[in-house]
């Protein structure tokens, strides 16, 4: 179907007005998912008419199904709506882009630099910052999830299972998602998801993509589209892992990193805060390519710039390619910039196929509880999963050498402080991390 098929009114939109849009959407998508989501349905639903309202949701409440940044999705899906399979690369990729190539240069300097008072002032302050907001991501996801005792019992579980008994991440989600199925035979109403978010009954009105406009056909589900697109994206994937195996060899930085951040992309159902222990236990206690200190800094870098926070991988990768000095010593910037453009393509190359692949399939699906029971388990486990990593920051944080050592009184009084802003105040994120960061700079200049 064309364009100018797939329309309300008489107007349509062009390839080169929609890469405008999207490049510049990756320069101001703050503020989480939930921003950037509020941002596209200002621009495309009220301002730019390119989608109506009840399309607009219909698309976001399927892509929250899915493992990955349900934000970059989006775009991805309202892309590749327009303007077919181009469209949704080149809308995913700018989401993507602008927030790469910012994090590689921060982290540059933060890894150049940030031994100078001023920048290891200002990590000082943030940190505890990011224990609130860890907190905080836990305290939210479980208040819209834990609605019954069953739920509660799967999220203590789960911490119990990771902070207790060390069991790693993708057991915890694989059991959680059985428990969600098995309960959903025994008491479905618990394990159902809510129903989903309704559109305003008056539109924005005529909409490019209107609410009666047919679905296009490459949206339809065909399977011998589904098996061909399915094996092109499995043979992108394992063309570049077998690129990295071929010039450095299975052992090497690189190429776990392509199959760590591979892993770590098909776990991320609940977004990004619930990967976040996963690329910890990894990167920092498997594989040592950073610090938990480094950690921390890295989530303050990926709260204030645009993009999905899941841009975390790139500083991981970049920290990682430099630390492992994989190229020598002379070429660390080159390492580290590699390192995490290789993070950050294995671990959005899922999110693009689940779009071009799975859309039509999951769509069909809707309010089907044999695929969202399962979800609703892993999400309740995520709850506990996240406290968990909280309270692995916060040791870090507040007792920096150690249980034997003094604790550090200002970043006690710092997470508590931060605690406070966020539940009481709701302080904004980047409000916040400003604040402490010149807290922890003013602190390091009355020291001195």
């Amino acid at each position: 179907m064309s364009n100018s098929e797939m329309q309300d009114g008489q107007r349509s939109v062009s390839l080169k007005e929609a890469c405008w849009y999207w490049l510049k959407l990756g320069f101001i998508s703050f503020g989480g998912p939930a921003g950037q989501i509020a941002i596209m349905h200002h621009d495309l639903v009220e301002k730019k008419h390119w989608i109506s309202e009840k399309r607009f949701l219909h698309a976001l409440n399927y892509c929250m199904l899915l493992p990955g940044p349900e934000a970059q999705q989006l775009a991805t899906y309202i892309g590749w709506l327009l303007h077919r399979t181009w469209g949704g690369l080149i809308a995913g990729g700018l989401f993507v882009l602008p927030s790469l190539l910012i994090l590689i240069v921060l982290t540059w300097v933060y890894l150049s630099y940030g031994h100078l008072p001023q920048i290891a002032g200002a990590l000082y302050g943030i940190k505890p910052a990011v224990v609130a907001i860890v907190l905080f991501a836990a305290y939210r996801i479980g208040s819209r999830v834990l609605k019954h005792a069953a739920l509660w019992l799967i999220s203590v579980a789960a911490f119990l299972a990771v902070a207790w008994f060390s069991l790693p991440f993708p057991y915890v989600v694989l059991s959680a998602a059985i428990l969600g199925y098995a309960g959903s035979l025994i008491r479905p109403a618990i394990f159902s998801r809510p129903q989903e978010m309704q559109a305003e009954p008056h539109s924005a009105g005529p909409a490019v993509i209107g609410d009666h406009t047919p679905t296009p056909d490459h949206a339809l589900f065909r399977f011998r589209h589904f098996l061909r697109l399915l094996v092109a994206g499995l043979a992108v994937w394992a063309l570049a892992l077998g690129v990295l195996i071929w010039l450095y060899g299975w052992q090497a930085t690189l190429t776990q990193m392509g199959w760590f951040f591979t892993k770590a992309a098909l776990l991320t159902f609940g977004g990004a805060y619930a990967v976040l222990p996963y690329v910890n236990e990894g990167a920092v206690q498997t594989y040592a390519w950073l610090t938990p200190t480094q950690m921390m800094d890295g989530l303050a870098l990926g709260e204030t710039t645009p993009g999905p926070l899941i841009m975390l991988v790139a500083f991981v990768g970049f920290v990682g390619g430099w630390t492992q000095q994989i190229f020598g010593s002379d070429s660390l910037f080159l390492a580290g910039a590699l390192a995490a453009c290789v993070a950050t393509f294995f671990t959005f190359l899922p999110s693009f196929l689940f779009i071009f692949i799975g859309a039509p399939f999951i769509e069909s699906s809707q309010g089907n509880l044999k695929f969202s029971a399962p979800l609703t388990g892993i999400t309740a486990a995520i709850v506990g999963v996240i406290f968990n990593l909280a309270l692995y920051f916060a040791y870090h944080v507040i007792w920096p050498a150690g249980w034997n050592s003094e604790l550090d009184i200002f970043s006690l009084f710092a997470t508590v402080a931060a605690l406070v802003a966020l539940f009481f105040y709701k302080v904004g994120i980047l409000r916040l991390i400003g604040s402490f960061a010149l807290a922890g700079i003013a602190h390091h200049a009355l020291l001195a």
